[in-house]
């Protein structure tokens, strides 16, 4: 942000990390680890892990701060992120953008924990100037208009665009959004998230907005621009949900978005002045001045109509009626049924040969066929049991949670049961396992490793991993298998690399055992995964 000069920057980290510290100190207090004042963001990473040691597991830990798995993981996820662009820091230290995003958006997550868990009490308030609000308010409007205009700029022609849209996302949604939008503009019915996702998909970014976002030194908070648009554009999503909803924009969102709006903006007003497009952002602002409050009052009435907009956006467009994967037990039904209609036509062809061979055999012979008749027992073995009827046998309902437990505690039995019936299994569930070395059942999971469904599993996954091995343990070759199966992917191995760059940086800037660690660590489970 060229507009914000650096001890601007410096003061607002400053209240931020100011809340972090008193908001750390409350955290932990709640799980069971008292200090009497708060530390930067690796010290705070470093006692959550004690404390989800001494917890038993970030299940505990989640069930202390009134979290579900995935609010857990983000909140996690953005500490880690925040740590490793501040790894440590003192008053009056020179602050990137990048940093006070990270820190901004720490804070975010941090006032959600607050709402969850009524017992934190803790003061997530910054100092802006409220009079900022008229122009939060447009930015979100200009912002919203940008996306609309980058996409009608890739694909001018509408009938072209509308084909295009159905081809993506199916024809039902796109007469749904021709429907409640203006008259033959298909893009103004669409969600925000549904417009954003125009944009951050792979295909589209790679095919139409690559060259525009990649030819610049913002969108910089992740390795690619892309996961950076994505991530800006999810939080402002949220923004404008609640301005929807009739709330006034906080202080935090005043600040994330006098820094999003810059970044995402100045590729295209670059784009602009060079005449390399059509697209003007800063006209698109001006506009706002007469037409503001028609704007929002518009787009209550469409997020009225559609229900609101709370479905995060999502990383790639998923393609129309796909057909969900026929589970094993829904195959066994088919094939059963199967063979059950064959027995059925069978039993009747032969009473049907019976009743005419009796029909047509003369008395004499049919007298002789009587002395000698031989009646054979049937042998009428009783069918095995299927995989669910042996669960309601056990008296286990058949539910994630029932699954989850057998997992931890080592229950190969109720888990190959679980398997068997094709219920599927997520990475995050052998945390414990791997923690306590459960090789049996994690061998028996990695057997039926294409029904792992979770998305995204590796970000947690290895953190968890690197953290383990930091305490003397080893990537054993389960481990490893583990790896290799779940996260030998091009982007998880890319960023395992920068992971690996990172560390190599810290030991430079700090050397010691400690930094040498986690080289170390770092190193292995990239020869791991690529």
């Amino acid at each position: 942000m060229s507009h914000t000069a650096s001890r601007s920057l410096s003061d607002q980290f400053e209240q931020c990390i100011g809340i972090i510290r008193q908001a750390s100190v409350e955290i932990l207090l709640l799980l069971n680890v008292r200090f009497d004042e708060g530390k930067d963001p690796r010290w705070f990473l470093e006692q959550l892990d004690i404390a989800r040691l001494s917890l038993g597991g970030w299940g505990a830990v989640a069930k202390r701060l009134k979290l579900n798995d995935a609010e857990l993981t983000q909140f996690t996820l953005q500490l880690r992120h925040l740590q490793q662009l501040v790894p440590q820091y003192e008053n009056g230290q020179k602050v990137s953008e990048n940093q006070l995003i990270a820190a901004l958006r720490f804070v975010k997550a941090l006032e959600h924990l607050r709402e969850q868990q009524p017992l934190l009490t803790y003061d997530t308030s910054l100092s802006v100037d409220q009079s900022g609000q008229q122009q939060g308010l447009k930015q979100l409007r200009a912002l919203e208009l940008l996306l609309k205009a980058l996409v009608n700029n890739a694909w001018p022609d509408p009938l072209r665009l509308s084909n295009h849209l159905k081809t993506r996302f199916g024809a039902d949604r796109v007469r749904r959004w021709l429907k409640q939008g203006d008259h033959n503009d298909v893009l103004s019915g669409m969600l925000f998230s549904e417009l954003a996702l125009l944009l951050v998909d792979k295909k589209e970014f790679s095919q139409h907005y690559a060259r525009l976002f990649n030819d610049t030194a913002g969108l910089n908070l992740f390795l690619e621009p892309r996961k950076t648009l994505h991530t800006f554009l999810d939080d402002i999503r949220q923004i404008r949900s609640e301005v929807v909803a009739g709330k006034p924009l906080t202080a935090n969102q005043l600040m994330l978005l006098e820094n999003y709006y810059p970044q995402i903006t100045g590729p295209v007003q670059r784009a602009w002045d060079e005449g390399r497009i059509k697209i003007n952002p800063s006209a698109l602002l001006k506009e706002a001045e007469s037409e503001l409050e028609a704007f929002w009052e518009q787009a209550r009435k469409k997020d009225r109509a559609a229900g609101g907009d709370a479905a995060e956006i999502r990383d790639g467009i998923e393609p129309p009626e796909k057909r969900a994967a026929r589970t094993r037990e829904r195959r066994e039904q088919f094939l059963s049924q199967i063979l059950w209609g064959a027995v059925a036509v069978t039993v009747l062809v032969i009473v049907a040969g019976a009743f005419w061979l009796i029909n047509d055999t003369p008395p004499a012979a049919t007298a002789i066929a009587r002395e000698h008749t031989i009646t054979v027992p049937v042998s009428q073995e009783k069918e095995k049991a299927t995989p669910r009827e042996e669960l309601n046998l056990m008296g286990i309902p058949q539910d994630e949670n029932n699954f989850r437990s057998a997992i931890d505690r080592n229950d190969t039995r109720v888990v190959s049961l679980f398997l068997r019936t094709g219920m599927p299994w997520k990475l995050s569930w052998t945390e414990q396992a791997l923690a306590n070395n459960h090789d049996e059942v994690l061998e028996m999971l990695l057997r039926y490793r294409l029904q792992m469904d979770e998305r995204r599993p590796c970000r947690r996954f290895i953190e968890n991993l690197a953290h383990n091995m930091s305490g003397e343990g080893k990537l054993s070759a389960l481990r490893k298998s583990y790896l290799r199966a779940f996260c030998s992917s091009d982007p998880v191995v890319e960023r395992q690399r920068y992971e690996l760059q990172q560390a190599q940086l810290r030991e430079k800037a700090a050397p010691g055992a400690e930094s040498k660690k986690w080289v170390a660590i770092r190193a292995a489970i990239l020869d791991a995964v690529d």
